[in-house]
């Protein structure tokens, strides 16, 4: 199975981000940290992070037919994110919504957002895990 890891804008200043609350996890780590959950299993994964919805819209379209899933920390595309939700729906590619906070998943993640999921996870091992028992 092909699974696409898709970060959204500012991931790329995670590190600081979480620096603030007294620990370091950096886009490098959590990357490491979701190629090393994939060792063993059947799943092959590509990472991508971009700031620009145009640039992750052309890569998907490009590669719909390479991808069997998408696995996407939108961060602020949440809010405004029109033509990647309505690429999705039209591609029909299972995808899944990480936030990494569980406090946003519980306030913020609902119907009214523009991207919305039923499967909101909190961690990229759970939505790996999930995909990997496909």
């Amino acid at each position: 199975m092909k699974l696409l890891i898709l970060h959204g804008p500012n991931m790329n200043l995670f590190g600081i981000r979480s620096a603030k609350k007294g620990e370091r996890i950096t886009l490098d780590k959590i990357n490491k940290s979701i190629r090393h959950s994939v060792r063993n299993t059947h799943l092959d994964v590509k990472i991508m992070q971009t700031h620009s919805e145009s640039k992750a819209v052309s890569y998907i379209q490009k590669n719909r037919k390479k991808i069997d899933a998408i696995i996407i920390n939108p961060g602020p595309w949440i809010q405004s994110g029109y033509i990647l939700l309505d690429l999705l729906y039209i591609i029909n590619i299972p995808y899944t919504v990480i936030s990494l906070n569980a406090k946003i998943s519980n306030s913020v993640f609902n119907k009214d957002q523009i991207i919305y999921s039923s499967n909101i996870l909190e961690s990229f091992h759970e939505a790996i895990e999930k995909y990997a028992s496909k």
